[in-house]
C-alpha cells in the first residue's frame, strides 16, 4: 500500500484539530501554547507533504520559516508565561482576567 497525498493531510488535519481543541478547551497557559505549537507543526506537515507531491521546494523552504518564527515566539511566549506566574502565581486564564496589578 503506497501512502499518498491524502494520508499526510489526515493527519495533519488530526494534529490540526487536536491542537484546536487544546486551545478552546484548556484553561491553562501551557496547555493552550501547547496546542498553538501542534496546530504550526500540523501546517507545517500540510506544507511539506505538498511540497513533495508536487516535485517543488516552495513548501519545504515556508517551512524553514515557520519554525524559525515559532522559535522566536517559543521564547517570548514563554518568557509572558513565567512573568504572569511570578506575578500572580497562575496559569489558569480564568485568573488572569484583569490586567490591573
Amino acid at each position: 500500500m503506497m501512502i499518498g497525498l491524502e494520508h499526510y493531510l489526515i493527519v495533519s488535519a488530526l494534529l490540526f484539530s487536536i491542537g484546536l481543541m487544546g486551545v478552546i478547551l484548556r484553561r491553562n497557559l501551557i496547555v493552550i501554547y501547547m496546542g498553538l505549537e501542534l496546530m504550526l507543526n500540523a501546517a507545517n506537515l500540510a506544507l511539506v507533504a505538498f511540497s513533495r507531491f508536487t516535485n517543488t521546494v516552495d513548501g519545504q523552504v515556508m517551512v524553514f520559516f515557520v519554525i524559525t518564527v515559532a522559535a522566536s515566539e517559543v521564547a517570548v511566549g514563554l518568557a509572558l508565561i513565567v512573568a504572569l506566574y511570578r506575578r500572580r502565581q497562575t496559569t489558569e486564564t480564568d485568573d488572569l482576567t484583569s490586567l490591573k496589578l
